[in-house]
Formats: structure tokens, C-alpha cells, sequence
């Protein structure tokens, strides 16, 4: 199996672009047979699965603790909504921050402090509400909002420090990865739900905000990484998300990552509109979409147990194929049990999916922007999920198994590109 290299000619210099030789293939083996990569694995990697968990809780169900939150106070509809896209439109914005990750002497620091800041803006913004006008609340959520990235991918960003030069045991580690953005996006929204009821979504937003600050202990007790490089030979945001576009395997990872998490967040949508088709309650579509939560928590689990071991480039590609499958079955499905198995699949394959551009991402990743890529491609996925689930809500009201046939025929393009992609690249291969 061959690695890919940075081009020598584009908009950073290939001597600025290597990977680090610990994430080279051809690295594993004495590493990871002597055991001397499990030692700070053994040591960081609970702390890593506790901090990530908590940030990213924090992260996915801010939004509905702000809606619940605007809606109970009387306020109309479109203000929630305004204040709910507060937090979430600001992600685009994390790379032009994240460029920190990659000068700071400390990458942990960092992310603590965008954690603190994060959890800080969240509580005063949810204080305030009631007393100030919404535009106070409403620009501390978009404080909020900025460092979110640094919550999601700056965090993943961390993992290939801890987990070693192993491939397998990266491999593994990422599905680790996987699974703490499954738990936290269920328990997130589960967590302000239940203390909204029992006691008030401002209860809840404040249970939310105090979890980041745990996490940002956790954060500061991973083991420490030294900067890869001088923070003058960082390239800037703009000339990193160029070298992605310019670099095969990373082009690739971005487009294929945008075009999936555009198209999988159709599912909920369709599972709403498929209760006629299904002879269903509207309340069993919880189901449906729990089904998907439950398989993606799985696909995660296998991750762990067995590591992928292909090339990650190639990887995305056919797991990619796969998940377009998942979702044919899921517009086919024509009995409520088929459609349960078929999003509970959706859900296995999108979790193998994600683990495989984590990989791609920590073994394509130049040393010099590797949080850069990180939250690049992480904030583009968040914006690509919002784009298609406002896209399957305008087409829905055509076909309820509409949405879902143009997601799977999306990619099965960005299939098609890749495949064509990878065969005409001209990158010179890493020696």
C-alpha cells in the first residue's frame, strides 16, 4: 500500500507539508509489537474518550436548550430559530481560529480554553435572556459558536498524539472517536429534554455549560504534544483549506465528508415523512432515527474491536457506496421492521464511514496544519448536515422517499468523482 504526498508545486510548499514518519505505514509493526505506543494510549485515551464526551454533549445539545428555552419564554418561532442558528452558523468560522491549535506551544491549552469560553458564553447567554434585549444573548451564543469547532474536530485533532505511531492502534483509537460523537449527540439532547421537563431549559443549558468546564480539565490532563513546527511556518487558513483542495487524498476526504453528512442528515427528515407510507404513529419516527443512533454506536463499537486496515483513501470511497446502499434500502424499506434494520444500518456504515475519514485525516494531515485540517473539514461537515436537512425538508413535500433517493444518488456521484479523481492524480507518491 502506497501513502500519498503533498504535491512539490501549489499554495504551500511541499517542504511545509510532510506528514509526521510516526503516521507513516511503514512505521508500525516494531512500534506497536514492542507495546511501547500503548503506554501513552494506556494513559491518555480515557481522558480523551471523558473529554471529548463531555465538549461535544455540550456542543450538540446547546441548540435545543436555546430553542426550548426561547420557546417556553412566549417568544416567537422565528427568534428561536435566529438564536438557535446563532450557535451553529458560527462553526464556519472555527477555522479562521484554529490556526492557534497548530502555533500554540500548548495545543492543550487551547482547547481548554475554548472550552471554558464555551461553557461561559453558553450560561451567560442563557442568564440574560430574560433581562436584556435578544441581541446581548444572541451575540454571546455567537461567541459560543465560534470555538465550537475547537470542541469537535480541534479535539480529535489531539488523538494521533495519544494514540501512538501504530496505525492499527490509531485505527482503533479513532473508533473511540467515533463512538464519543454517538454518545454525546444522544445524551446532549436527551440531557436537556429530561431537566427542561423536570425543572426549566435555562436548568438545563447551565447542566451543559458546567460539562465543558469539566472538560476542560480533562483536556489539560492529556499528555502533552510538542508544536510540530515554528508558528511562522503555520500556513494561514486560507492557504491550508487551498492545500487541501490541491492534495488528492485530502480533497477527497473534504468533498466525500460534505457530500455524506449532507445526505445521511436527510434520514430524520424522511423518517418523519414516511409514517403515512409505513402505517405508523408520527411518534414511532423517534424510532426510526433511534434505530440509526443505536447503529452508529455500534458501527463505532466495530471500529474498536476490528480496526479498518485498508488504505483510508481508497476506504471512504467504498464506504461510501455503502452508506448510498443503506439509504436505497431506506427508501425501499416498505414494512415499519424493514425500515428499522435499514436505519439502524445507515447507521453502522456512517459510523465506519466517519472513522475512516478521521484516518484520512491524521494520516494525510501535514504535520504544520494538522488542526487546521482537522477543524476544516469538521466545520464543513457540520455546514454541509444543516444544508441537508433544510434540503430534505423543501423536497419532502414532494415524495416522502424523495429525499432519500437524491441523497444516495449525491453520492453515488461523489463516488464517481473520487474513483475518477484518484485515478487522474498526479501527486507524487511519499517515497
Amino acid at each position: 500500500m502506497h501513502r500519498h504526498s503533498p504535491p512539490t508545486s501549489g499554495p504551500v510548499p511541499a517542504s511545509r507539508l510532510e506528514a509526521p514518519s510516526a503516521q507513516h505505514p511503514r512505521t508500525q509493526g516494531a512500534t506497536g509489537r514492542s507495546g511501547t505506543a500503548a503506554t501513552p494510549a494506556a494513559r491518555g485515551l480515557p481522558r480523551y474518550v471523558l473529554a471529548a464526551t463531555l465538549a461535544r454533549t455540550a456542543d450538540g445539545g446547546a441548540v435545543l436548550a436555546i430553542v426550548l428555552l426561547v420557546t417556553t419564554s412566549g417568544a416567537p418561532g422565528w427568534l428561536a430559530g435566529l438564536l438557535g442558528a446563532a450557535i451553529t452558523a458560527p462553526h464556519l468560522l472555527g477555522p479562521f481560529i484554529a490556526r492557534r491549535l497548530d502555533t500554540a506551544q500548548d495545543g492543550r491549552t487551547v482547547i481548554a480554553g475554548a472550552c471554558v469560553i464555551h461553557g461561559a458564553t453558553l450560561a451567560a447567554a442563557v442568564l440574560l435572556y430574560p433581562l436584556t434585549w435578544p441581541i446581548v444573548p444572541g451575540l454571546l451564543l455567537v461567541a459560543s459558536g465560534l470555538v465550537g469547532p475547537l470542541l469537535t474536530g480541534g479535539i480529535s485533532s489531539r488523538l494521533p498524539a495519544i494514540a501512538g505511531p501504530d496505525r492499527l492502534g490509531q485505527r482503533r483509537a479513532q473508533g473511540w472517536d467515533v463512538a464519543t460523537y454517538g454518545i454525546a449527540g444522544t445524551i446532549g439532547p436527551s440531557i436537556v429534554a429530561v431537566v427542561s421537563v423536570r425543572a426549566d431549559p435555562v436548568a438545563a443549558a447551565l447542566m451543559l455549560a458546567a460539562a465543558t468546564f469539566v472538560a476542560a480539565a480533562f483536556v489539560r490532563l492529556l499528555p502533552y504534544a510538542p508544536p510540530a513546527a515554528h508558528p511562522s511556518e503555520v500556513p494561514s487558513p486560507g492557504r491550508t483549506l487551498s492545500m487541501m483542495a490541491a492534495f488528492g487524498p485530502l480533497r477527497r476526504t473534504l468533498y466525500l465528508t460534505m457530500v455524506v453528512a449532507l445526505s445521511v442528515a436527510a434520514l430524520p427528515i424522511a423518517a418523519i415523512a414516511s409514517t403515512d407510507r409505513l402505517h405508523i404513529d408520527h411518534a414511532a419516527a423517534g424510532l426510526l432515527t433511534a434505530a440509526y443512533g443505536l447503529g452508529g454506536l455500534a458501527g463505532s463499537a466495530g471500529v474498536m474491536v476490528r480496526p479498518f486496515t485498508a488504505d483510508a483513501d481508497r476506504l471512504m470511497t467504498w464506504l461510501a457506496v455503502a452508506v448510498a446502499t443503506a439509504l436505497i434500502g431506506s427508501t425501499l424499506a416498505s414494512t415499519f421492521a424493514l425500515a428499522l434494520a435499514a436505519y439502524a444500518v445507515a447507521g453502522v456504515l456512517n459510523s465506519c464511514f466517519f472513522a475512516a475519514t478521521l484516518a484520512a485525516r491524521s494520516e494525510y494531515a501535514p504535520r504544520r496544519a494538522r488542526g487546521q485540517v482537522f477543524v476544516w473539514i469538521g466545520a464543513l461537515k457540520i455546514t454541509a448536515g444543516s444544508a441537508g436537512t433544510a434540503l430534505a425538508g423543501l423536497v419532502v413535500t414532494g415524495a416522502a422517499q424523495l429525499p432519500l433517493a437524491l441523497a444516495a444518488t449525491l453520492i453515488a456521484v461523489a463516488v464517481a468523482a473520487s474513483i475518477i479523481d484518484r485515478r487522474t492524480d498526479r501527486t507524487p507518491e511519499r517515497p
